[in-house]
């Protein structure tokens, strides 16, 4: 972001210059009701790079204002991903940090006059609002007097008064045009234990009034939020004015990111996990960044792919190829080259010594040296992915093995397909083939040219592996309901073999199989042998 303009940039370079500030101050604030998805990667990298830039600062402010919906298991989340994604804050608050401060600025709303308590329902409250050409309708209690409301609002706090019987309101203007200014709702009775707080607090505030008031209280130079929250952006500054917060942050409204077909509501994405559709917030078919690094997402390629989109004022769309296109230059050159055979197809090479096994030195990355080498094996017994092998070679372009053809085994030999063996039903369980030693890699044989080049894995090496590939999560039906939107066959788990070499797998290790995709090692228990397929390649021939 350091190279970019964007018009937030500009602002704060503008705000340097004039003296202002001296010192630039954001602010990461989510609320700890679910894990984060892609979408929040704009404001975590937007907020965090952009403080950067000016040498200045970022924190990471939990707005733990509903304890009904709220959970530490997400806030500890919220800490892991930011952490992932590259960034420290230099600070870690939460709004239940100042309930005391807010609740004694309240107080200083109602001895001005400007709050009041309203015996409502939630339900009235909603039909007096009005709309955008009808004013709304004064409460019956906007009138009590400072000294009652005062009463009744540390009542509320003590617990003598039930859930919905009252609420605290601004007010302001019930006939404004900005609908957020109807005398909002400020705090209301919330019985509900706080993950953080407990059981202290009988009343809590609402987002409204404790975001301002949260930035005012850490400095916050600039408190960047996505576009919806534009309207809001006169109830912040009345806030933080008539609270008489002696420091004054300044909102400013972005444009949100969506993906094509991708879910970006925190609200659905626990239906899905409640539901008990997906394995958790961290399946890796979920739009979450902890799901995404499950699948093999690596944070630069996230970063990179959030930078380049750049930093709007409208909410805009992408598709998913985008994304998937800065996974793919990422991955290509610091993942290593490896053999996996998905489907499996037995090849039997017949001319070859029974109790032989040779073994090859080959590169991890032709262009990348660091990455090392390790050995492949080669032996009378093989296997191939099925899809290598038809008996019959379709056309010229068909690049793969078929019966009275041969191919190249990568880094080895050539394979020429002689004959097939098949169970009661016809289907191929084994293919017999003839290798030329002559045609070793390497050796500079160049008499005659194979019909392509494939891979495979050395039979009693190969170590058995499961491969899980992931579709896309939602049907593209917006009419169905989100359970009859999610598509079943989302998931499709297939179980084959990878080379010996890999043994020594790492956990969240990346590689290319070769003609097949990237992939991530990632196991939860004692089988560290599971690969989740992070994207594939483009593939020439169907």
């Amino acid at each position: 972001m350091e190279n970019q303009s964007n018009f937030i940039k500009t602002i704060m370079e503008n705000d340097l210059e004039t003296g202002k500030h001296k010192e630039i101050i954001t602010r990461f604030p989510p609320e700890p009701n679910g894990f984060l998805h892609i979408g929040h990667a704009r404001a975590i990298i937007t907020n965090f790079e952009l403080a950067k830039v000016f040498n200045g600062k970022t924190n990471l402010r939990y707005d733990d204002t509903n304890p009904s919906k709220e959970d530490s298991v997400y806030v500890e989340a919220i800490e892991r991903d930011v952490r992932w994604l590259g960034y420290d804050p230099a600070a870690i608050y939460f709004a239940s940090d100042y309930f005391t401060e807010m609740f004694e600025r309240a107080k200083v709303l109602i001895k001005k006059g400007l709050a009041y308590v309203d015996d409502q329902t939630a339900e009235e409250i909603s039909k007096t609002r009005g709309d955008v050409v009808t004013p709304g309708i004064e409460s019956p209690y906007r009138n009590r007097s400072v000294e009652e409301n005062l009463k009744l609002f540390e009542e509320m706090q003590e617990g003598k008064y039930p859930e919905g019987s009252k609420v605290l309101r601004a007010k302001i203007d019930m006939a404004s045009s900005n609908m957020n200014m109807r005398d909002p709702v400020l705090y209301r009775i919330n019985f509900a234990t706080h993950h953080n707080t407990k059981d202290k607090w009988k009343i809590y505030p609402m987002y409204d009034y404790a975001h301002p008031i949260e930035d005012a209280i850490e400095g916050i130079t600039h408190s960047l939020c996505s576009l919806e929250f534009e309207d809001h952006r006169p109830l912040y500054d009345w806030v933080v004015k008539e609270t008489e917060m002696p420091l004054v942050p300044r909102q400013i409204e972005f444009g949100r990111l969506g993906i094509e077909n991708t879910v970006m509501s925190k609200r659905y994405l626990k239906q899905l996990v409640d539901s008990k559709l997906v394995t958790g917030w961290d399946d890796p078919r979920m739009p979450t960044l902890s799901g995404l690094r499950k699948k093999g997402y690596t944070k630069e390629a996230i970063r990179a792919f959030i930078l380049a989109t750049g930093l709007a004022k409208v909410n805009s769309e992408v598709e998913l190829d985008m994304l998937e296109s800065f996974v793919r230059d990422d991955l290509n050159m610091r993942a290593k080259r490896a053999f996996a055979v998905i489907d499996p197809i037995k090849v039997t090479i017949t001319n070859y010594p029974k109790d032989k096994i040779e073994y090859f030195d080959v590169p991890f990355h032709n262009e990348n040296e660091s990455l090392g080498s390790r050995k492949i094996a080669f032996s009378k017994h093989i296997y191939i992915d099925r899809e290598d092998f038809l008996e019959e070679r379709p056309d010229k372009k068909y690049k793969r093995l078929s019966l009275g053809r041969e191919v190249r085994l990568f880094h080895t030999y050539f394979i020429q397909a002689n004959d097939v063996v098949k169970d009661s039903e016809g289907n191929i369980t084994e293919i017999l083939a003839t290798y030329d030693v002559a045609t070793l890699s390497g050796s500079g044989f160049s008499e005659r040219k194979p019909d392509g080049t494939i891979h495979f894995v050395e039979a009693t090496t190969a170590i058995p592996a499961t491969f899980n590939f992931y579709g896309q999560l939602l049907k593209n039906d917006s009419s169905l309901s989100l359970e009859e939107r999610f598509n079943t066959e989302s998931l499709t788990v297939k179980q084959g073999f990878i080379e010996g070499s890999l043994k020594d797998v790492l956990h969240e290790e990346k590689f290319q199989f070769i003609r097949n995709g990237y992939f991530n090692c990632y196991y939860d228990n004692d089988n560290k042998y599971v690969f989740n397929e992070i994207v594939a390649l483009k593939k020439s021939y169907k």
